[in-house]
């Protein structure tokens, strides 16, 4: 009997297996590598997934056939298959959905790889001729641009809307497109070293950083622990620029798409190498063709938001995670991953250093620094003449509020504003009014597919209240004309979002430009940044959420008032005093980063409250000193490990009995099993939510009890009847 040769194929389905299949028709097993895709057909679908080995047919076990392998060469090798493997080991997940995770869509679907090979516009002889007496105007200007090749990258960063007057001088025959080199378009090195400024003189601290990591070998993890306004982006530039110098290729993650164009504009200005970007904003074929480049050693610099964690890199030399803190580097469904622990995973299995920086770090990774387990560089002063802004506890009890600011806050800004400045309006929470409620009998408005007898959850005003929205499932709906119970006319906002308070702004200071900047705002390409550039340096008042906090250099900006924080100071979530001490530090530090000085007021109802004084008074260091102190008497991370087993049906029995099962199979592991519990936010998008907890004081014992658990999980009839996910160190409990 011959035995069929096969291959091992790691599926994006959600099973913790892998399955057999022969290869294509004509062609050999061994002609399909490990890392390559595979078409292959599914139930009665056909789906893409990645070969992960080589077998033997069983005797007497059928096996379809795949229906074509599209790679010629795999796309996942190496180091970075390797890590992938792990990733899934580690977050007890299947190994075909991580793979999957770690591809472009483009790819994932199994379409062709894109071309990768840079294209550029030139005239040509007929347009030379015809340039002379060409009409002034947008074409006649781009045409001037393309007397030299123009590569479209470069065109798309500093002539965008380029591509509308490029269509009559293709009609009229006058350009042509061609190959781009490989050289940088977007500036010309200033000096021998691609990070020269000659603005930029390192003070001590900056040189001891840039010292230390040019002279580490292999892995190194450092933690660049600067605060706001410190230089920390000039010691990733020269960290870079060495990385160049050496022949190797940088990987430099940031939280959020908003601070891609703003991290590229400045490191393409600076690095004399073309900068790729890498995040969600970008369309699929860009984004292959990214990873692509990332794949070949094309691309030396890439700068990307979470999920460029995954670019295959080749010839590694550096890997820099910017705001190493924040949140968005955790991926809060599917996959659960964090970007940043990733990173660090990555840099260990490449031996190149990696560079975490913050000026308020995590307590996790602060810890690591402080046991010694990551080099700590520290940068203590703001860079050049910036000093530190003045920060004010405002108490607004008993006080008159217009859209939650006080007369005292307007005034500031008012003054702010005389004086040619600008003013930065925190308000973490979108929307026009978090509540629309009835004065007459106190109905409110509440989601029918998210709330509770028990725990209802508030629908958030929207469209000056025109509109009622559920920022947990997006349920939509117009507000009422009437009360619902009673039918009196009294409905009214209560509370303030960035809408409301941007009408407020609006209407008192109509004499400057009043922005308002929060995901409603910005859902554009480059959306961010083109409100930046609408404002500029005239004085004018940005109004936003936690998108304004990370990391935007505002060198005009001179005041910062923070309205409504007292909601985060009393939360059940052991991290809620963590992240709101990031976010007041953060939000904080945009002001006074040039020249002027910069203030803040922190309004409060409750200006006494022990984490605002540690704030003003010790700063983030003294409040980390505390809170690591309370972490370790009450066993919560960094010093206990942590899983969180969700579950989520419309029955509420359904997710419990599943909850239970996996109790019983944890129980007796070692570690501590807290519920079956309702969630904290028992019911969203129409699903009844549940949960398990587990903590173990070490890893290894939290992943053994898993290990032995998770397989029995999966075959259990009852979790056909949920929506179960696990999520291995959690960042909240919800």
């Amino acid at each position: 009997m011959t035995v069929s040769a096969t291959l091992r194929v790691a599926l994006p389905v959600p099973l913790p297996r892998l399955f057999d299949y022969l290869p294509p028709p004509g062609l050999d097993a061994s002609a399909v590598a490990v890392g390559a895709r595979l078409r292959v057909p599914f139930g009665q679908r056909e789906v893409c997934g990645l070969v992960v080995g080589h077998g033997q047919a069983e005797p007497g076990v059928e096996l379809r056939a795949a229906l074509a392998a599209p790679d010629a060469a795999p796309l996942l090798q190496g180091e970075l298959l390797a890590s992938l493997r792990w990733l899934a080991g580690y977050l007890h997940a299947p190994l075909g959905e991580v793979l999957a995770a770690a591809l472009p869509a483009a790819l994932r679907r199994g379409e062709p790889l894109p071309d990768i090979i840079r294209y550029g516009w030139v005239l040509n002889e007929a347009g030379r001729t015809a340039l002379a007496a060409m009409r002034a105007g947008k074409p006649k200007a781009l045409a001037m641009l393309l007397a030299e090749t123009r590569a479209e990258d470069w065109l798309d960063e500093t002539s965008p809307g380029w591509r509308a007057p490029l269509r009559p001088l293709r009609e009229r025959g006058l350009v042509e497109r061609v190959k781009a080199g490989s050289e940088s378009p977007f500036t010309k090195k200033v000096d021998s070293d691609p990070a020269f400024d000659p603005a930029f003189s390192p003070n001590a601290e900056q040189q001891l950083a840039i010292d230390a990591i040019r002279s580490a070998n292999g892995f190194a993890p450092f933690l660049l622990d600067g605060v706001t306004g410190s230089g920390k982006t000039e010691v990733y530039l020269q960290a870079i620029a060495n990385c160049l110098a050496r022949g190797r290729q940088a990987l430099v993650l940031v939280p959020e798409i908003g601070l891609t164009p703003q991290a590229l504009t400045r490191f393409r200005a600076r690095l004399g190498v073309p900068v790729h970007a890498l995040h969600s904003g970008l369309n699929d074929n860009e984004r292959a063709a990214t990873w692509l480049a990332a794949a070949s050693g094309q691309a030396r610099v890439i700068v990307g938001t979470r999920s460029a964690v995954f670019v295959p890199l080749p010839e590694a030399g550096l890997i820099v995670v910017d705001e190493e803190h924040d949140g968005s580097y955790k991926q809060f469904d599917g996959i659960r991953y964090h970007a940043r622990d990733f990173a660090i995973v990555r840099a260990r299995a490449l031996a190149v250093p990696v560079l975490l920086g913050s000026a308020t770090p995590s307590l996790e990774t602060l810890h690591n620094a402080r046991c010694g387990r990551y080099e700590l560089l520290r940068l203590r002063q703001r860079a050049g003449a910036a000093r530190p802004p003045q920060v004010r506890v405002l108490d607004v009890r008993k006080r008159p509020l217009q859209a939650g600011l006080s007369e005292e806050s307007l005034a500031a800004i008012r003054a702010a504003l005389d004086a040619g400045g600008q003013v930065l309006v925190f308000r973490n929470r979108r929307g026009y009014a978090p509540v629309l409620l009835c004065h007459d009998c106190g109905w409110s408005a509440h989601c029918p597919r998210c709330s509770t007898p028990e725990r209802p959850t508030a629908m958030t005003v929207h469209a000056h209240g025109k509109r009622l929205q559920c920022h947990h499932c997006g349920h939509r709906r117009p507000s009422p004309p009437a009360c619902p119970d009673c039918a009196s006319l009294a409905l009214q906002p209560q509370g303030n979002g960035t809408e409301r308070i941007e009408a407020e702004l609006q209407a008192r200071f109509d004499d400057v430009p009043v922005i308002r900047i929060d995901r409603g705002s910005t859902g554009q390409r480059d959306g961010l940044q083109k409100h930046f550039d609408a404002l500029g340096n005239q004085p004018g008042i940005l109004i936003g959420t936690q998108m304004l906090a990370k990391g935007h250099d505002l060198g005009n900006l001179v005041l910062v008032v923070v309205v409504g924080i007292d909601e985060g100071l009393f939360s059940a979530d052991f991290r809620s005093g963590e992240k709101l001490a990031q976010l007041l530090i953060q939000v904080a530090g945009r002001a006074g980063r040039a020249e002027r000085p910069g203030t803040v007021l922190l309004q409060t109802h409750h200006p006494e409250h022990p984490l605002l004084q540690t704030l003003v008074n010790g700063g983030y260091h003294v409040f980390a000193d505390g809170e690591l102190a309370l972490r370790e008497a009450a066993g919560f991370p960094p010093f206990a490990h942590l899983a969180l087993l969700r579950a989520e049906a419309k029955q509420a029995e359904h997710p419990l009995q599943f909850l239970q099962l996996a109790k019983t199979l944890l129980e007796g592991s070692g570690i501590e099993v807290h519920g079956p519990l309702p969630a904290p936010m028992p019911r969203r998008a129409g699903y009844v939510r549940s949960q398990l907890l587990l903590a173990a004081p070490a890893r290894a014992a939290l992943h053994a009890a898993l290990d032995a658990a998770v397989p029995a999980l999966y075959a259990a009839p009852d979790a056909r009847r949920v929506r179960w996910s696990l999520d291995v160190d959690p960042l909240d409990l919800y």
